[in-house]
């Protein structure tokens, strides 16, 4: 089975980085960028549940705004959609992309956007 803690800790790491923020900060960006962030991991997550389904690619369903103080809620719910999925991938790997690189990927995905929120 394939170990997502790194991915978890990284996006509960973030997630309580930005609920702690101030109202100006996340207006400066970084409410954005983890808006962008949780939207990437809500449609990555979508598209490993589609094809565990055994569906085709329906299209995504985005993440909508829902404002500056609940984007750290929404980072959350979204990377440990992206957790479930990818452990439920990993348990029978059937994609071109072995669910461990796309572990990798999202870690660092997550990490960047923390840089970039918290510079």
């Amino acid at each position: 089975m394939l170990d997502t803690s790194p991915l978890a800790a990284a996006v509960e790491r973030f997630a309580d980085r930005l609920r702690a923020m101030p109202q100006s900060r996340l207006r400066q960006g970084a409410a954005a960028t983890a808006l962008e962030l949780a939207r990437e991991l809500s449609v990555r997550a979508q598209r490993l549940e589609e094809a565990e389904a055994g569906r085709g690619a329906a299209p995504a369903r985005e993440m909508p705004d829902a404002g500056l103080f609940v984007v750290g809620d929404q980072v959350a719910v979204a990377g440990l959609d992206l957790v479930e999925a990818l452990a439920a991938a990993g348990a029978h790997p059937d994609s071109t992309t072995a669910p461990s690189e796309m572990l990798d990927e999202a870690v660092r995905l997550v990490e960047q956007a923390e840089l970039r929120a918290t510079r």
